[in-house]
């Protein structure tokens, strides 16, 4: 089979994410589906409130595919948040347009712990299954469809915190006060975020990104004590049922927690741009990696895009590489430089010299 042909599948990314070789990296964006958009802020007008948006099906699907129709990504993934599991297991939350995710009862006790309960999918996120069937119909084969989940660190600092923060005094407090109830609620949230994982996976989705997204703000120390274990057992569980289902680890800041990152169990580490990708490459061994381009280069020249672009891509070699941004998108990101940095990693195969990846 030529690298051409490998190419033509639609499965390039898949095929990246078992470091299979491939002709050029496979590029998708995260926040793909978001306020850059002119679409997306229409449709935002008409439909003010992120969970009607993310939880009616129609909406959640247009909204995922606004992307791939304007730039055909090899990866469409499913437009959704994190914290949507949360009310299946007792942890009620809204989202404001202004301010994020605001839980009105955080959870600080261990009778609020002990009231939690097990997570059924099917009851309680009935949209979830209409968005990634039909997803995977709309695509046709041309591109990977991604489900996500939150990891259950970063799912215990909303819960804890009970909106976004700054310093995580909450959680932390409790990590170093009472451990043994936040480990506790730890391991409720990892049992859950499996299932839903494996769900995602049972209506269609064919890879998951974990989002870790708070755990950089730990020590290491501190990551491997409440952080890892809890990644691990997330990983387990879901490659119990599905061991060739890719796994995608997310942590923002985590330059210096590569090393532990890769010990998660996950197929693909995700790289941000704090660090370069040569020396992730080297913390990470043959470990596939997604990233790292610096999401404001977005914001200069056509020239400085395909420059760092490139650089990016050659460092990172000829497989088990998923060209992605080091976060998400921003929200002034001009389209016409999000279509500039697409194209320019479809034609990288002719612009980089095989030689010198």
């Amino acid at each position: 089979m030529s690298l051409t042909s490998l190419g033509d599948n639609g499965e390039r990314l898949l095929q990246a994410a078992r470091n299979q070789l491939v002709d050029r990296p496979p590029i998708w964006i995260m926040r793909q589906a978001g306020r850059y958009l002119k679409a997306y802020r229409e449709l935002s007008q008409k439909y003010p409130s992120f969970r009607e948006r993310s939880e009616t099906p129609d909406l959640a699907i247009e909204i995922s595919l606004q992307p791939f129709y304007a730039f055909k990504p090899d990866g469409v993934i499913l437009f959704s948040d994190i914290l949507t599991p949360l009310p299946g297991i007792g942890i009620p939350f809204e989202i404001l347009e202004s301010q994020g995710p605001i839980l009105q009862y955080p959870i600080r006790s261990q009778t609020q712990v002990d009231a939690l309960t097990p997570l059924d999918p099917e009851t309680t996120l009935p949209f979830i299954c209409p968005i990634l069937r039909t997803l995977r119909q709309e695509v046709a084969g041309q591109a990977t469809v991604l489900g996500f989940v939150g990891a259950p660190w970063t799912l215990a600092t909303y819960a804890i915190e009970g909106q976004n923060s700054v310093d995580y005094r909450s959680i932390k407090s409790m990590a170093f006060r009472e451990p043994k109830l936040l480990h506790q609620l730890l391991n409720k949230l990892a049992d859950a975020i499996a299932i839903y994982a494996q769900y995602q996976i049972d209506c269609g989705a064919q890879m998951i990104q974990i989002f870790d997204s708070w755990a950089g703000r730990l020590t290491p120390q501190d990551y491997e004590t409440f952080v890892l274990p809890y990644q691990q057992k997330v990983v387990r569980q879901v490659k119990s049922r599905y061991p060739e289902t890719p796994l995608t680890l997310c942590v923002h800041d985590s330059a210096s927690l590569l090393h532990l990152m890769a010990r998660s169990g996950v197929d693909v580490v995700h790289i941000d741009w704090t660090i370069p990708m040569k020396a992730a490459r080297e913390h990470l061994g043959n470990l596939p990696v997604q990233g790292n381009l610096d999401p404001c280069v977005l914001l200069g020249t056509p020239e400085l895009i395909e420059k760092r672009t490139l650089e990016i891509i050659q460092q990172a070699g000829d497989r088990g590489h998923i060209m992605n941004l080091g976060q998400g998108i921003l929200n002034i990101t001009p389209e016409e430089n999000v279509a500039f940095f697409f194209e320019t990693v479809k034609q990288s195969h002719r612009k980089i010299d095989p030689a010198n990846r």
